[in-house]
């Protein structure tokens, strides 16, 4: 059985010590949905939904959570993040999202562009909440990474 790396020997919870690990160029991409009816995505691409501008709130509020992910996940290296996006594939019923998370470090971005992800969706959840009680998110997962000793990685 593979050892959690945020457990000790004796099963108690500890960040994982990446001193010893060389910094290299790492990127994550993390994807994720929310449904919508088809009538609140009309209403959100015609810049009709009372709270304003949807995705540029959405894509900014991402980026801002993956700068701050170390606060909010207990266990999560702080680390200087070199580029981070977020964007929108806008569909009849639903908008995916994709974030994409870079630094060049000893430990990965992956919680990073996850929580781009989860934020970007929250935040449309928000803005059209008063038009849309019915909006699902789901379906996040990472589907890319790159760098460190595990290399390169997909699930595309």
């Amino acid at each position: 059985m593979t050892q959690f790396s945020h457990l000790d020997e004796s099963g108690n919870v500890r960040m994982v010590d990446v001193s010893e690990k060389n910094g290299t160029l790492r990127t994550a991409v993390a994807v994720g949905e929310i449904r919508l009816k088809a009538e609140t995505i009309k209403q959100l691409t015609a810049g009709e939904l009372p709270k304003g501008n949807v995705l540029t709130t959405a894509k900014l509020a991402g980026i801002q959570a993956a700068k701050r992910t170390a606060e909010l996940i207990p266990l999560c290296h702080p680390l200087p993040l070199s580029w981070v996006d977020v964007g929108f594939e806008v569909e009849k019923e639903r908008i995916i999202i994709t974030a994409t998370a870079k630094v060049r470090e000893s430990t990965g971005v992956e919680m990073e562009a996850l929580t781009a992800v989860s934020v970007a969706a929250l935040t449309i959840y928000d803005m059209c909440k008063a038009v849309d009680r019915e909006m699902v998110i789901g379906d996040i997962r990472l589907v890319e990474k790159t760098g460190g000793k595990s290399g390169y990685k997909t699930d595309k």
